[in-house]
């Protein structure tokens, strides 16, 4: 059994809590949050919990193993440092870092401390994400693609008042590509490899930050557009070309269909995609395979893929931000 914290008590929090729950491999051990009655509140519901509102004391319950973090984006590395040097297994909300010198030093660190990290980029860990792989063919089949992930967020409301959420704060590591874009990146990072170029075209808001933007990756033989924002709304679907067809998806952040339609129109393909309840709860039941079997060799192999694709996609999010002109607090440290 996993004996997990949380650090956040917010929505996603709840709902990797209890997708964790739902595999049976884990247990709710203590929340931190820097009000009490906040961390009370969060953690009334799965029973018996410890509660922290320091660090120190949080990362020093010694029989909880693993921590789940969900703070604002900048807070990540800090907290993840002090939870590695504590022994702790990370599993860090995407974005996990700021900058490719944060994520090498959190994976150097997880290294040497023996423990394990993770990056809850829970789209790539979805059966149906492992479906459209196994369908796609090899590279030089491919001819482009177009992914999209773009939703409004209330939040904005508060920039338009002249506030400045974590959200859309440049100090919190905040904005549409690090916050959604994420999806479509990590899916064409792990679908396709990492391109040779990355560009992104923000639509820079008052606060710094991109509301909205299209980016480009350019592999060898094709390029990939993503499209991402947080001020508006798209109902576009994600296509993947090849040159004997194109495979529709509803969307590449939770894929719940993919239909391939061959070029000549004579002919369709429905992928079998099996939903489940909770999007979360296969990104759980897969770290908990790799941290309750540390010694299995095609687990560990399977691990740091993910570390490496992880690697990957946070160097590619830091370039695309720096052709667009974003720079966060966390650039000049």
């Amino acid at each position: 059994m996993i004996n997990l914290g949380i650090i956040g008590t917010n929505w996603i929090t709840h709902q990797f809590v209890e997708a964790a729950l739902s595999t049976g491999n884990y247990e709710l051990t203590a929340v931190y949050s820097r009000k009490l009655e906040r961390a009370q509140e969060f953690g009334e519901r799965y029973g018996e919990v410890e509660y922290a509102v320091d660090l120190t004391t949080f990362f020093g319950i010694s029989h909880m193993s693993t921590v789940y973090i969900a703070s604002p984006n900048s807070l990540h590395f800090e907290q993840a440092k002090q939870a590695i040097l504590a022994g702790k297994n990370v599993i860090v909300e995407k974005p996990a870092f700021s900058t490719p010198e944060e994520m090498d030093e959190i994976i150097h660190l997880a290294n040497e401390h023996n423990v394990f990290f993770f990056e809850a980029a829970r789209n790539i860990h979805e059966r149906a994400f492992k479906t459209v792989a196994d369908f796609l063919p090899l590279k030089d089949q491919i001819i482009g693609a177009d992914f999209s992930f773009m939703k409004y967020s209330s939040r904005y409301d508060l920039v338009l008042d002249g506030e400045e959420p974590n959200i859309f704060s440049t100090h919190f590591s905040g904005g549409a590509l690090v916050d959604l874009g994420v999806y479509p990146i990590y899916a064409a990072l792990a679908w396709f490899g990492m391109p040779k170029e990355s560009h992104y075209f923000g639509k820079l808001i008052s606060t710094g930050v991109d509301g909205l933007g299209i980016g480009i990756l350019r592999y060898e033989d094709f390029d990939v557009s993503i499209r991402t924002g947080k001020i508006g709304d798209s109902f576009q679907q994600a296509e993947i070309y090849l040159d004997y067809g194109t495979l529709v998806l509803n969307a590449v952040n939770s894929i719940e269909e993919a239909v391939f339609h061959d070029r000549n129109h004579e002919r369709q393909e429905k992928l079998p995609i099996q939903q489940v309840e909770n999007p979360m709860s296969e990104e759980a039941d897969a770290f908990a395979a790799v941290i309750m079997n540390p010694e299995d060799q095609d687990l560990g192999v399977l691990y740091e893929s993910w570390v490496e694709l992880a690697r990957n996609v946070n160097q590619v999010l830091f370039d695309m931000r720096k052709s667009a002109g974003i720079i966060f607090d966390a650039d000049k440290k």
